[in-house]
């Protein structure tokens, strides 16, 4: 079983599993910043909890389209490891980001991993077509990924998006991009 396989499943589990648990229980799995009910286990299980069933699908939905190629070229090991320092240094820039700006909310979702292997998606295949889905535009991933990037930036900075953790998808994308340079490209298939 591949690893994006097995990752969508744990999500899904343990979304399953965070439907049917006591609300304060699954709170404190959440990433909560510093000072605020902040404790070490939550820079990895904030990462299998959802907003909601729309969260959780739209997060799968990334990891599935990209995640295989990104897994068949990079191996399952490799792309384990990307996965998961992307979702550390996403809740880490969260974390820092959240003391800065004096914000009191939780963080959940998978969503910095996927950015990662968004990221790694354009560095390695980055000329092949995307297409949006509204509306449907196709472009290079490597445009797509920048735009991307450059809408999460400035939502972020303008916020206006509420609840939604756009330097923690930045943070994702950029522990991606310092982890693939260590790692140097690899050959394609």
């Amino acid at each position: 079983m591949s690893i994006v396989s097995i990752l969508i499943f744990a999500n899904v589990a343990a979304f399953i599993l965070q439907s049917n648990m006591d609300p304060e229980l699954a709170a404190s799995f959440a990433l909560w910043p510093l000072g605020g009910g902040f404790t070490p286990w939550q820079l990895v299980s904030y990462a299998f909890l959802h907003a909601n069933a729309g969260h959780l699908a739209v997060n799968m939905f990334g990891l599935w389209m990209f995640g295989r190629d990104v897994e068949a070229l990079l191996g399952r090991t490799a792309m384990l490891k990307l996965y998961v320092v992307s979702l550390l240094s996403a809740g880490v820039t969260q974390l820092v980001v959240a003391y800065a700006s004096d914000t009191h909310y939780p963080t959940v979702g998978a969503s910095g991993g996927v950015f990662g292997i968004l990221l790694a998606y354009a560095m390695y295949f980055p000329r092949r077509i995307v297409v949006l889905l509204f509306p449907p535009i196709p472009m290079p991933a490597w445009l797509f990924i920048s735009l991307y990037a450059v809408l999460e930036l400035a939502l972020g900075v303008m916020g206006t998006d509420a609840g939604i953790a756009h330097f923690a998808h930045l943070g994702g994308m950029a522990g991606a991009f310092f982890m693939l340079h260590r790692m140097g490209r690899p050959a394609h298939p």
